[in-house]
């Protein structure tokens, strides 16, 4: 059974439908969502997808955003009786999945909330009243009846510490919350066109499964055991079926992949403290991006012996300040002593405040790090009001001003092993001399760029390389809008000078320089000979680089009698 969609002001849904024999979904459709979670924004709105099993036994996965509430409480009890609900099983405790389960309970108190022992912990101090728990582990399973034998599989930190996995062997249904998941919103359950939805579901990975490469390998190891897996029901976005394997293949594939890198930093944080969690996912993304691996920890959560084996092969660290008190403080005050004693010489360090209530200062901290030998990778970030785009972004740079410091060395070493004929032949290759430039909210930010080329007449399109660890990557996502300054020969030698530069993460790179806003809302250059307004359309990956395509939607020339600058290069591996 289809429910009709109820519209709200908002542009908030539910959706309801059977998806195998007992099984059904309610999928909260949030359209208009444009930010979610960390510093990327969202094309196509998001949505929070909520399970219901009805065997002998009646299990509840997950519920949904409290934006929801009332949207939610009324589908709910529209299909099953309340009172009649066994388990509400808890994939993880971030609020988007179980902000509502305070208000289950209030209609099931009967309900025994299952999870890991950690989700278990984190609800009780969230939900204000005693509720009937049981915790689950891998290998551990509950019979629902009626061949619904739910079997659970840890996977922390896919993307929350306490992430665990529900298998329906009666259904070959397996249930992921945030993994595989992707942020889409639209009226298909399922994943029919892989072309619709491969974008959102790479960006979704990069952002918040990549820093986690190491967790979704060992997770998929697990999956592997449990049998014919025909659906994974995801937490966010189009529910997995038609393009099963291939979407499987690419988790595993692009994973392997980050856990090849030569060099690993541990990112630690605070799951449930301020903006930890937020932070440290923007931080890990930069990094990430420059080909270093990550290993996150949550501090609250983590075992002092993990703590010291991560420390012990990392080449750098991420520290988000803890509270100077609270909950698990005497856990979290030890593992910060582990990862200070395990640091050593070369390793270098980052750290950053989450804006909670009681923020561990920064400084005596660093202090000691230093004192040890540890260089610091970028400026401590000083988080003093609620994160905006600016902040998250700032963290991403100073990610990746992190990975650029730890892949230097490399850098150099594959610049001087390439054969030089061949480096002299592409470095043959000539190109013209442009400036990108966009903006994202509250994000503005800019690249000099050569490798440029027309790829369409109808509609008017170009390919632009831009390598993975820029800043302005972020900002070239599909959907995303920018403008393509043409600098003039003879008059470019200002602008190249400003912005070949190398800014500080956050830094104004517009700073000093005159500007114009194009309709797209992004800057142009006022001595630039021309600019075209963008639209990115495709992206397709090249190793070190993104060649990204974009629709052309308008353009003007400032002087009909000049020419482009042409860049010529003497040696083809670099700029």
């Amino acid at each position: 059974m289809v429910a009709t969609p109820v519209k709200t002001e908002k542009r908030l849904t539910i959706q309801t439908t059977a998806i195998a024999s007992d099984s059904t979904t309610i999928r909260s459709l949030d359209w208009d969502r444009d930010r979610f979670d960390i510093e990327f924004g969202l094309r196509n709105g998001t949505t929070y997808n909520s399970y219901l099993i009805q065997g002998d036994k009646t299990a509840l996965i997950d519920t949904s955003h409290a934006k929801f509430r009332q949207l939610y409480l009324d589908t709910l009890t529209g299909l099953v009786d309340p009172k009649t609900i066994d388990y509400i099983i808890i994939s993880h405790t971030e609020p988007d999945h179980s902000g509502l389960v305070e208000d289950v309970l209030a209609l099931a108190p009967q309900a025994i909330v299952v999870g890991a022992k950690t989700a278990i912990k984190f609800l009780e101090d969230l939900v204000h009243q005693p509720f009937e728990s049981q915790t689950v582990k891998s290998g551990q399973s509950i019979d629902l009846g009626k061949g619904h034998v739910i079997d659970f599989i840890n996977a922390p930190n896919l993307h929350w510490p306490d992430t665990i996995f529900s298998y329906d062997r009666g259904t070959n249904i397996l249930y992921t919350c945030d993994a595989f998941g992707m942020h889409y919103c639209s009226d298909a359950f399922f994943d029919e066109d892989l072309s619709v939805i491969e974008g959102d579901y790479r960006f979704y990975y990069d952002c918040l499964m990549a820093p986690n490469a190491r967790s979704v390998l060992s997770a998929m190891k697990r999956m592997a055991k449990l049998g014919e897996i025909t659906t994974v029901a995801n937490g966010h976005g189009p529910i997995l079926r038609h393009n099963l394997q291939e979407l499987l293949d690419r988790y595993e594939k692009w994973s392997k992949a980050q856990t090849k890198a030569e060099k690993n930093v541990a990112v630690f944080y605070v799951s449930d403290y301020g903006h930890s969690d937020r932070l440290s996912q923007a931080i890990a993304r930069g990094i990430t991006k420059t080909g270093v691996a990550v290993e996150m920890l949550d501090l609250r959560s983590a075992e002092n012996t993990e703590v010291h084996e991560i420390v012990s092969r990392a080449s750098g660290i991420v520290l988000g300040m803890p509270p100077l008190s609270g909950h698990n403080h005497q856990d979290i005050v030890a593992n910060v002593g582990t990862i200070l004693a395990a640091a050593k010489e070369k390793q270098v360090i980052g750290m950053f405040e989450s804006y909670g209530d009681n923020d561990e200062p920064i400084d005596p901290l660093l202090t000691k790090f230093r004192d040890v030998g540890l260089k610091k990778a970028f400026p401590s970030i000083r988080v003093k009001d609620t994160p905006n785009e600016a902040i998250y972004q700032l963290c991403e740079e100073s990610g990746t001003d992190l990975g650029q410091l730890l892949t230097r060395d490399k850098l150099v070493k594959q610049m001087k092993a390439l054969d030089h004929d061949l480096d002299r032949a592409m470095g043959r290759i000539s190109g013209g001399l442009y400036i990108i430039t966009a903006t994202k909210g509250d994000i503005k930010s800019a690249m000099l760029a050569s490798w440029v080329s027309q790829a369409s007449f109808q509609p008017p399109g170009l390919t632009i390389a831009v390598a993975k660890d820029r800043a302005i990557e972020s900002l070239m996502q599909v959907g995303d809008r920018f403008v393509l300054n043409v600098l003039e020969e003879g008059k470019y030698q200002s602008l190249m000078k400003h912005f070949l530069k190398r800014f500080k993460p956050g830094a104004d790179r517009f700073a000093g320089v005159d500007t114009q806003t194009a309709t797209n809302g992004s800057p142009i250059l006022t001595d630039a000979l021309a600019y075209l307004e963008c639209e990115v359309m495709t992206r397709m990956e090249c190793s070190d680089h993104w060649v990204v395509y974009s629709k052309v939607t308008s353009g003007r020339v400032s002087n009909l009698d000049a020419v482009t600058a042409v860049h010529h290069r003497k040696v083809g591996n670099h700029y």
